[in-house]
């Protein structure tokens, strides 16, 4: 059975902290990271935890996952959620299944937000509890 998850992030998650934080807190990235690799880790799974500001390097990653034979990708897309046909496209021609998460409701937020592209692509979308979400999406990745 695959025991790696992939934990891609999309732009501008590199601020964390610092970015928004009346919007997503101010936990940052690299605190996301090692609770992702804690919680896996209690369910004997290892962690690939990238995150990239260019749109075809996530989709880079989504084909790397897949040809690893990973157990699941959970993504971040940030913006590119709203915007990424690419990252549709790469989440279908994947085996290892998809889940979304963002640390807000983009759907509590601007009217362009609330399409989300690699949500259509995703088994589940895990959404507005900040660093919960994630470790929503690992239990639920550890479950498939």
């Amino acid at each position: 059975m695959p025991s790696t998850l992939y934990i891609l992030n999309g732009p501008n998650l590199n601020l964390l902290g610092t970015r928004e934080p009346e919007i997503y807190g101010t936990t940052t990235l690299a605190e996301i990271e090692a609770a992702c690799v804690e919680k896996a880790r209690g369910h004997g799974l290892s962690v690939t935890f990238r995150q990239t500001n260019h749109e075809g390097t996530l989709v880079d990653w989504l084909h790397e996952a897949h040809v690893a034979g990973a157990k699941a990708v959970i993504i971040n897309a940030a913006a590119y959620t709203h915007t990424s046909v690419a990252l549709l496209d790469a989440g279908k021609a994947i085996t290892p299944p998809v889940i979304e998460v963002h640390l807000s409701d983009p759907e509590t937020r601007e009217d362009f937000r609330h399409l989300s592209y690699i949500g259509m692509a995703a088994v589940a979308c895990i959404k507005g509890k900040g660093l919960g979400s994630y470790i929503e999406a690992i239990d639920a990745a550890a479950a498939l």
